[in-house]
């Protein structure tokens, strides 16, 4: 079937799933599975037990495992995460559809996920093609004017090029761009999950394989839906430490 959404905006199960009569189960599964995590359990086969266990359709599943890292994890992620004031005049790398679909969500009262590591995270999924939605050229803006408060010198965005459309969304991010005269440059990469592992430029993402592997990183959609969605649909998945 062809993706015909207008918005990025929750799925219409969401209310069910994600009401705050479920929150405390789903806590219960992501201190489960990053327990789990923590002692050598794959990822998908501590997924299947906890959401066994708690009785989690599939996108309570995705969820929790979303939210979910191990100790080693969360601690590596945080360890290398920079703060605001270190963008100051400096490059950043941004991990494209990674940083705007959460952005588009949050505007269109899809759910919001809080991880572990600190990062949010959304629910959208693009299936190897990305659509043009209303929330686009307003997150975008968004995330524009965040970073020119942050006062980044340049932004680097790096979009999937395998992913369909994204020629598409280039030309409308340079557009963005030009319109607000903000140094944005926009790539379009085989792999740019390789590409901002490996560098030495301070990158931002939420995608976990990247963020167990990057050098530096920047938490720019958590900074952008605190700063610019403060009515995001933020779901308070994750537990409070235990032992």
């Amino acid at each position: 079937m062809p993706d015909r959404r207008k918005h990025r905006g929750p799925h219409p199960e969401d209310a069910r799933l994600f009401d705050p009569v479920v929150w405390p189960r789903l806590r219960e599964s992501v201190a489960d599975l990053c327990w789990l995590l923590g002692r050598g359990y794959t990822g998908k086969a501590a997924l299947k037990l906890v959401g066994d266990r708690y009785d989690l359709v599939a996108r309570q599943r995705t969820a929790v495992a979303r939210c979910a890292c191990s100790d080693a994890e969360a601690a590596r992620r945080k360890g290398h995460q920079v703060s605001p004031e270190t963008l100051a005049d400096r490059v950043l790398w941004v991990d494209g559809y990674n940083a705007l679909t959460t952005i588009e969500a949050a505007l269109a009262d899809g759910v919001i996920l809080p991880g572990r590591d600190g990062t949010y995270r959304d629910l959208a999924s693009m299936h190897g093609s990305y659509r043009k939605v209303s929330e686009t050229v307003p997150a975008l803006e968004l995330l524009g004017k965040v970073l020119r408060g942050l006062k980044v010198s340049k932004t680097v965005w790096y979009l999937d090029r395998p992913v369909s459309n994204s020629g598409r969304l280039r030309g409308i991010m340079q557009q963005v761009a030009t319109d607000h005269d903000w140094p944005w440059q926009i790539e379009l990469v085989q792999d740019p999950d390789t590409l901002l592992a490996d560098t030495d430029e301070i990158i931002a993402t939420a995608d976990s394989v990247v963020l167990d592997r990057c050098k530096a990183w920047f938490n720019l959609a958590r900074e952008t839906v605190e700063r610019k969605v403060p009515k995001a649909r933020v779901i308070a998945m994750v537990p409070e430490k235990r032992s």
